[in-house]
């Protein structure tokens, strides 16, 4: 019968059934916006839905119409122990672990412990070796990426 009464019938005989459903539009009397929010609400089959991430929640949710657990202290969630290593990109991780620190460290950290492996594999330490030649390479390339992380507190 219309957009808004599709559950409404009408009882016509084989012929008038054709000659019904070659006249009826289902999108008429809507300009182009109106049609293209219908075809967009049809994909997600009219439900409601929100953005990824948008509605996120610490946990699952408990109805506690008694107050139990706030009595018992149970909806309080302790914050979680933040160390700053989560703000790291991840090359300064991959620096972290190619000089073989852990974080907290200071810049002071660094330096002394970027000056140990180049002692350690230095190329005139090791007879010229080639591999040694590598990771002294990629130690310098760790300390500059570290000199250059602005959380690393100085000394």
């Amino acid at each position: 019968m219309a957009r808004d009464r599709l559950n409404e019938n009408r009882w016509f005989c084989l012929e008038h059934v054709r000659e019904y459903n070659r006249k009826w539009d289902y999108f008429a009397g809507l300009d182009a916006a109106g049609i293209e929010a219908n075809i967009r609400a049809d994909t997600i089959w009219r439900r409601p839905v929100w953005p990824l991430g948008g509605r996120r929640s610490s946990g699952p949710h408990i109805y506690d119409p008694l107050g139990l657990n706030r009595e018992a202290g149970l909806d309080e969630r302790p914050a979680p122990k933040m160390d700053g290593s989560e703000q790291l990109t991840s090359a300064e991780r991959n620096a972290l672990g190619v000089l073989e620190l852990s974080w907290p460290l200071t810049q002071a950290d660094v330096k002394s412990r970027y000056k140990e492996l180049v002692k350690l594999h230095h190329p005139d330490a090791n007879g010229g070796a080639r591999d040694a030649e590598e990771k002294l390479k990629e130690i310098n390339a760790a300390y500059s990426t570290l000199r250059a992380c602005e959380r690393l507190p100085a000394d």
